[in-house]
């Protein structure tokens, strides 16, 4: 697993997890999103400890991780409207053939996931996290599978997030700190060598 891992967001801010495979990205979120319990050390939210299913902060997180965990006989409507009923979201039909012609699905609401391309799949996920109206993002490599397009919309849907106050964890291979709204990096590499996150802040 990994240890010393500290760092602070605020609305607006973005972190950015880099590391190689096995380096205990996913792990970091799945701890933070609660699917895992710390062995020591706490995470906080508002300023209070957040311990295992603890309902009111669930209902403030969208977790995007790398299994889909979508039907692939169900539609891509099918998919997202069950996703949002689950999660509680109060999104409407128009909010979500907006985000779906935004991602490029429009055309495809009414085919079976199956039938869709992992980039596509992808893209469905993303839109569930869109859609959820949730403060706290926590996001699993979420440009793998995608082509330059997909990486655009992405990018500019994350500017957005964090425009409007809230705040992101993402695991990425691609570095999303120069030309996008990151804050900070925690390179899950360096945790051995007593690392501390990487200010981007002016």
């Amino acid at each position: 697993m990994f240890a010393g891992v500290t760092f602070d967001a605020a609305p607006g801010d973005v972190v950015q997890v880099r590391g190689s495979n096995g380096s205990g990205k996913s792990s970091l979120l799945r701890l933070l999103c609660g699917l895992l319990q710390p062995t020591g050390g706490d995470v906080h939210w508002r300023g209070r400890h957040v311990g295992a299913h603890e309902a009111d902060f669930a209902r403030e997180v969208a977790y995007m991780g790398h299994a889909g965990g979508m039907s692939g006989e169900l539609t891509v409507r099918e998919n997202l409207r069950f996703s949002l009923h689950v999660a509680g979201s109060a999104s409407g039909d128009a909010a979500c053939r907006d985000v779906l012609q935004r991602l490029q699905l429009a055309d495809r609401e009414h085919e079976r996931l199956r039938h869709l391309s992992q980039g596509q799949q992808r893209r469905l996920s993303l839109a569930r996290v869109l859609l959820s109206q949730r403060p706290l993002w926590l996001l699993d490599e979420p440009c793998a599978g995608l082509d330059a397009e997909g990486e655009r919309s992405f990018d500019a849907f994350l500017a957005e997030h964090v425009r409007r106050g809230g705040m992101a964890v993402v695991t990425t291979h691609r570095d999303i700190g120069h030309d996008g709204p990151c804050a900070q990096t925690l390179d899950m590499n360096r945790l051995s060598d007593g690392f501390r996150p990487t200010d981007h802040r002016p």
